[in-house]
């Protein structure tokens, strides 16, 4: 599929689910210029857009540069700090192109994190059971699939924690625990929170403070679930409503508060521990349609992949001011 159709078909799925998620929650207000506590946004990289490169999601390594997944190009690539692009892997394609990927079409690569050796691991959905599950990819080796996930889901949000893979699906409404050494996927939550409703449910996931903390696209919200002492999952609970087209999040170090990336509306929010949330960074400052956030001392970055926009997929800086 080219860049052009694999547009298409996520613009189409997009617009109806943007509609309905607007009717359901509210748009949130615009932002004007980056917004308190954040300043001096700037757009740091751009990505081919005729190449697929449209960042889904992304991992800062120690040194400066920055990994990211390029979903529609079905690759890891790799931003150094003097600003190179470098294709890390890419993954092979199905036999029937992907057409059978769920809600989307097209097969494309999603979560991505980094363990404490350098090895990444990475999600993969492609509508058939040969392909779509988790991959890894060790320094200097070649990507290979550690866990097959359903073909007929949609594996999205990933964190890895205590040398456990935890992963959202976004078509099946569930949370996915695999080892990270591989094995067999098994549910570690599931229920109405993470239900999709017109398109896509749980989404982000990140490990935080003893719990994990979930995005749903459709409905807006932030979910945490505690996790137990014995490893299962407690009762989900709703921190945070009115978040059309969330996607990826990242917290503000050890705090509780949160930026989100808004995907359909352009903008990243700032989500307070009691739920609240402030627009801090939109279209203005050079947003296209982001896609996650990550945080590294006083510094914010969030990726574009302008899914909907067709313009200018990109990485975005910018300064963060911490409460003292």
């Amino acid at each position: 599929m080219s860049a052009k159709s694999a547009r298409n078909v996520l613009v189409a799925a997009i617009a109806t689910a943007s509609l309905a998620a607007s009717l359901a929650v509210g748009l949130p207000g615009s932002a004007t210029a980056a917004t308190a506590p954040l300043s001096h946004a700037r757009i740091t990289q751009h990505f081919d857009l005729d190449g697929k490169q449209m960042p889904e999601n992304i991992v800062l390594e120690p040194d400066g540069s920055v990994d990211l997944s390029f979903s529609a190009a079905r690759q890891i690539a790799q931003v150094t700090r003097n600003g190179k692009v470098r294709v890390l892997a890419t993954l092979p394609a199905p036999a029937d192109d992907g057409v059978h990927t769920p809600a989307l079409g097209f097969p494309l690569v999603t979560g991505l994190v980094r363990d404490a050796h350098g090895t990444l691991y990475f999600l993969y959905a492609t509508g058939t059971a040969d392909l779509t599950g988790v991959w890894r990819l060790r320094p200097g080796g070649t990507p290979e699939r550690i866990a097959a996930l359903p073909a007929d889901g949609l594996p999205n949000g990933l964190a890895l924690d205590s040398g456990r893979l935890y992963i959202t699906d976004s078509v099946r409404g569930v949370i996915w625990r695999v080892p990270a050494g591989g094995g067999t996927a098994t549910v570690w939550a599931d229920g109405p929170e993470l239900a999709p409703t017109v398109f896509l449910g749980a989404n982000g996931l990140k490990v935080h403070n003893g719990a994990v903390w979930v995005s749903n696209l459709d409905k807006g919200t932030v979910v945490r679930y505690p996790v137990k002492r014995n490893g299962t999952a407690g009762p989900a609970r709703i921190r945070a409503e009115q978040l059309a087209g969330i996607d990826d999040f990242a917290f503000i170090g050890h705090s509780d508060r949160i930026l989100a990336a808004l995907d359909q509306t352009e903008e990243v929010a700032l989500i307070e521990p009691d739920g609240t949330h402030t627009i801090v960074l939109g279209p203005q400052d050079g947003l296209q349609n982001p896609t996650a956030v990550a945080v590294r001392g006083n510094t914010v970055y969030v990726t574009s992949a302008a899914y909907l926009t067709g313009q200018d997929p990109n990485l975005l800086t910018a300064r963060i001011h911490h409460r003292r």
